[in-house]
């Protein structure tokens, strides 16, 4: 019998023999769903659920929701993936780069700068990219090269992205659509401060925001309690899963890692 295999909130990557799930539908391979109103699927119906920089953008409650119901859909012996920023390794990078400016290691700041952003700015920001947008366009080429090595191929996306927004005038599109009849309303009834409430707000919902961080321990437990067992650490190109590089989802093509940041784990359900 063919493997079934889950991919939540699969955004540009994915595979398409697999069942692909995001917020917004991309491509025909790609069902449209709000995870947080849970799965619609038959328990025990999948051999493996993946999750890749998902988890961070639910509350940690919502978070363990969504993972019992990985739970539900696998099958025993089941495996569960989930890929989200290292919360460990962003502050022992952090400490790092504070001690090297703060003793005059060295006189440019964009790695400490950098590894701040990591901490806060997509929990903290109020529109689409944050401060870790403005330092990507101010970085030299060195300073790049830092980043590139903190997000990977992400870096590229992220450039790519601005450009065709410049071209194509997206953010003029943007705040012409928000200018509706809902935020001629706000203002009437809020005035300025309520319209800019009502800004911020749509954006925070948008999902775009981080809700939570994790570390192994952190990750390993909330697997626990989802009720999977034998959570462990494993690399992009490591996994119970055979063949795993081949899907080319945590590597690109050439193999690279996507997102160097992350903290990768796998459990199973008993």
């Amino acid at each position: 019998m063919k493997e079934r295999f889950l991919n939540l909130g699969c955004g540009d990557r994915f595979d398409p023999n697999w069942t692909n799930i995001d917020f917004n539908s991309t491509s025909p391979h790609v069902q449209a769903h709000d995870l947080m109103q849970g799965l619609r699927f038959s328990d025990s119906h999948f051999d493996l659920v993946y999750l890749s920089h998902v988890l961070e953008h639910f509350s940690r409650s919502a978070g363990l929701k969504l993972l019992r119901e990985c739970h539900r859909v696998l099958r025993s012996g089941g495996i569960v993936r989930v890929v989200v920023p290292d919360l460990e390794q962003i502050a022992k990078m952090y400490l790092t780069e504070l001690q090297k400016v703060s003793s005059g290691e060295t006189t440019d700041s964009l790695a400490y700068d950098w590894m701040t952003l990591e901490l806060y700015d997509q929990t903290t920001r109020e529109n689409f990219g944050g401060e870790m947008i403005e330092l990507i366009r101010t970085a030299s080429s060195e300073g790049l090269e830092f980043i590139r090595k903190r997000i990977g191929g992400e870096l590229d996306r992220i450039q790519d992205c601005e450009r065709r927004r410049l071209l194509s005038g997206t953010k003029k599109t943007r705040e012409k659509k928000a200018s509706g009849l809902r935020r001629r309303l706000t203002r009437l009834v809020a005035g300025q401060e309520g319209i800019r409430a009502y800004d911020v707000g749509r954006f925070r919902l948008s999902g775009e925001m981080h809700l939570w961080m994790y570390d192994r321990f952190s990750l390993g437990r909330a697997l626990k309690e989802a009720q999977f067992v034998t959570p462990r650490r494993v690399q992009p190109t490591e996994s119970s899963i055979p063949n795993w590089s081949n899907f080319n989802l945590d590597t690109e093509p050439d193999g690279r890692i996507y997102k160097p940041d992350s903290l990768y784990m796998e459990a199973t359900r008993p």
